[in-house]
């Protein structure tokens, strides 16, 4: 059965390319802030470009603040994408200036520390044993990021044995950060998957065969 997706359109993200990425991969996708239409859908896609604030005050606006925590409420699958992945964590930091996040994970969005920033390009990552998310590539398959900041440090310790701990992916530039979560309906990558060719296109089937 052809699954829907929605990617929310709340005015932060490359909405256009994500469409035709999710689309290539199999599902039926329609671009919207329509609340009923967002909540319903199969699957959710929040992608996300520019400053960690000003995405978070146009997620607010359009009320996905309201339909992310919904939707996970509900174990409805969300996924969110560069910006759309940083600011599921509890703060940003941007120029001095702290920004709360929605706050789904604990943990801080930092500027990275490397010689050459942004980090802009090709780089592989490091999946743990037994993802979905990276199912079916590569090790030393390559994914496009353009960024300044990221998650450095990953605070969310599980110790009740009847729940899944998150998997967490790691990349390196400059210093380790998170490239990528899975969380029981919420995941997140902070690469770009509908810019990452085959690789991209792979991580995003796995994704829709989980809807």
């Amino acid at each position: 059965m052809t699954r829907n997706v929605v990617v929310f359109d709340y005015g932060f993200g490359n909405v256009r390319s994500a469409e035709r990425a999710v689309a290539r991969a199999g599902a039926e996708v329609e671009i919207t802030r329509d609340f009923d239409r967002a909540m319903n859908a199969d699957g959710l896609l929040v992608p996300g470009v520019g400053a960690f604030s000003a995405c978070m005050a146009g997620l607010n606006a359009a009320r996905g603040n309201w339909i992310v925590g919904r939707r996970l409420a509900g174990g409805r699958p969300v996924l969110g994408i560069c910006v759309g992945m940083q600011i599921l964590f509890e703060r940003g930091i941007e120029h001095g200036v702290s920004a709360e996040g929605l706050d789904e994970w604990p943990g801080t969005v930092e500027p990275l520390k490397a010689d050459v920033v942004p980090h802009m390009g090709w780089n592989t990552v490091r999946a743990p044993a037994g993802s979905e998310l990276f199912a079916g590539l590569d090790a030393d398959a390559r994914f496009y990021f353009v960024h300044s900041y990221a998650v450095h440090h990953w605070g969310l310790e599980v110790t009740n044995p009847r729940i899944r701990p998150p998997k967490v992916t790691w990349a390196t530039h400059g210093e380790p950060f998170v490239a990528a979560v899975e969380n029981g309906a919420l995941w997140a990558t902070q690469f770009h998957p509908e810019k990452s060719g085959d690789a991209g296109a792979q991580l995003l089937t796995n994704w829709i065969g989980t809807l």
